[in-house]
């Protein structure tokens, strides 16, 4: 055991990495009274483009956390198109359209929106950098995290009671820090990954002729872009396809910043800036100024989970627990519910009203969902890589029209890749020792969401008012531990959930929806919601043991399985 005196902090949780799941982590747990220490190499937050996609769910995190609004003002002016292009070249022939609304569009969607409307946060084109850099901004300024910015943590160590960790600064001595929790949020190399021995399996690769394998990403700038070729039919992204090549184009911010992704014909082989200008030259087909900006290699089709989440007192999220190609875009969102699930765990193991098994329940929900994602990703990756195409796709004659048809009917069928609200909004938690039910799961696809109560799933969401802002809605209300929903204008009497909850210090919010609607949405008069908003119970009377039920869902013991 470390002597006191050897230590220079104590924290409650340590967090090693500052990417947005690190950060996004420290934020929820800092809400619920957490204090946290949050370790970054880097200063300042790093502007390379990254993932654009800030999935529905992602949104309703953000909103927990009053960030919602300031994120959607980033990126693409919000009148600008989210379509997605499929062209031969930029100055070419257009095979399909993928028409997807502006940002103003989906806003004016929401504030008409019906009162069971389940997309309180629609998805958001802003890519991950500009997000990034305005979490960064907040978490820096928190009085509960202890940001140690240009922080690089050496090693650590845990025993039953403590972890303690050894970081030191970029310039300065080494320093001890003992906390109760250890989480690594440091990537695909994570330090701390390899410190607990624990690896990936998985899908290292995916082979085809794009979107697998060795890629490029390019930040660039090309400012006559937009105005010379695109003015026109703006969309957010432009994917070239031809017998010649294939490219990614990604609107940035709207006007000359873009992400390009292309295939690394020799990964080996050192980046040539001119060949780079080339390519983005040749899928416009013209010779447009190009100002090269940054550039990144990495492996498509990459479909990777960690094969624990955690050892003891030290867990994984985001890539350090899981990698993804980027297809879909649900690699930094999984990483975001990780945290979401993580926050309320670690949260009340430190306050103490946690069981002794409910940290182990974080791998037992999350690993599942981590190779559901990693599954649906890779499965869409190789739906891109299956377009075949010829010569005569270019060519302005009857036979090129014809396969520039059957190509764009193809092409069509991908709109999946760029909504998969299943994959979004319908993880479920079906089988954890922390769910207190034995119905059984709906049936789930990608591409589908059907609201319900049943124990494991996203509380449905409801409006609780006539308005659709802040406080309007019923994830708004919920409260930092856990939230007894009665519905309908139910006269059940609860109030011995809430005495168990007393009992065992459980924070418990009672919430009245009177909405019939809501009812028989739900189902049920009584359902018991989490703090990361998932159903943890629900039934029409309190079960005839009320105090098993708070143990089961605080990762005690099981209650029965009787339902009302």
């Amino acid at each position: 055991m470390t002597l006191a005196g050897e230590i220079d902090h104590i924290v409650d949780v340590a967090i090693v990495g500052a990417g947005p799941v690190g950060m996004v982590l420290a934020l929820l747990l800092e809400q619920q009274g957490v204090s946290v220490a949050l370790f970054n190499t880097e200063l300042e937050s790093r502007m390379h483009p990254k993932g654009s996609t800030q999935n529905a769910r992602t949104m309703e995190h953000y909103r927990r956390l009053g960030l919602s609004g300031a994120i959607r003002a980033l990126g693409l002016p919000p009148d600008y198109p989210t379509d997605v292009r499929y062209l031969t070249r930029l100055n070419g022939f257009e095979l399909a359209r993928l028409s997807m609304p502006s940002e103003r569009e989906k806003q004016r969607s929401v504030a008409a929106s019906d009162e069971l409307d389940q997309f309180p946060e629609p998805i958001l084109r802003a890519n991950q950098m500009y997000v990034e850099n305005l979490v960064f901004e907040r978490a820096k300024n928190r009085p509960g995290i202890d940001f140690r910015r240009g922080w690089t943590v050496l090693d650590f160590d845990q025993d039953a009671d403590f972890v303690r960790l050894t970081a030191c600064p970029n310039e300065g001595q080494a320093e001890r820090w003992r906390c109760q929790y250890l989480v690594g949020c440091d990537g695909a190399r994570s330090m701390v990954r390899r410190g607990l021995g624990i690896a990936y399996s998985g899908f290292s690769k995916l082979d085809q002729a794009y979107f697998g394998g060795a890629m490029l990403a390019t930040y660039l700038r090309a400012p006559t872009l937009h105005r010379t070729f695109l003015a026109d039919r703006p969309a957010f992204q432009y994917w070239i396809v031809n017998a010649e090549m294939r490219t990614t184009l990604i609107a940035l911010d709207g006007h000359a910043e873009f992400l390009m992704f292309t295939k690394l014909a020799t990964p080996s082989a050192p980046v040539n800036p001119e060949a780079i200008v080339e390519q983005v030259q040749r899928s416009a087909g013209a010779p447009i100024p190009v100002e090269l900006i940054d550039h990144s290699p990495w492996t498509a089709g990459v479909a990777l989970v960690a094969e624990r989440f955690g050892r003891g007192r030290v867990v994984l999220a985001g890539d350090a627990a899981h990698l993804f190609t980027p297809t879909g875009g649900f690699g930094m969102n999984t990483g975001i519910d990780d945290a979401a699930n993580l926050s309320w765990k670690l949260a009340a193991a430190v306050k103490g009203w946690g069981g002794h098994d409910l940290l182990a329940s974080y791998e037992i929900e999350r690993k599942f969902i981590a190779e559901r994602n990693t599954r649906a990703a890779r499965d869409l990756a190789r739906n891109v890589g299956d377009v075949a195409v010829t010569d005569q796709l270019e060519e302005n004659t009857a036979q090129g029209a014809v396969e520039r048809a059957a190509v764009g009917e193809f092409l069509q069928g991908f709109g999946e890749q760029f909504a998969s609200v299943g994959v979004q909004l319908g993880a479920r938690y079906d089988g954890s020792p922390i769910v207190a039910s034995d119905e059984a799961a709906p049936a789930e696809t990608y591409s589908q969401y059907i609201p319900t109560s049943i124990p494991g799933g996203r509380t449905p969401h409801v409006w609780l008012d006539a308005g659709r802002g802040s406080g309007s809605s019923l994830f708004d209300r919920l409260g930092p531990g856990f939230t007894l929903l009665r519905l309908g204008g139910t006269a059940v009497d609860d109030g011995s959930i809430a005495e168990a909850a007393k009992a065992r210090r459980v924070p418990l919010t009672v919430l009245d929806v009177p909405s019939r609607a809501a009812r028989d949405l739900y189902e049920r008069d009584l359902v018991l919601v989490r703090s990361d908003q998932h159903v943890a119970w629900r039934g029409n009377a309190p079960p005839a043991d009320a105090g098993r039920l708070i143990e089961c869902v605080t990762g005690g013991s099981h209650p029965s399985r009787s339902r009302h």
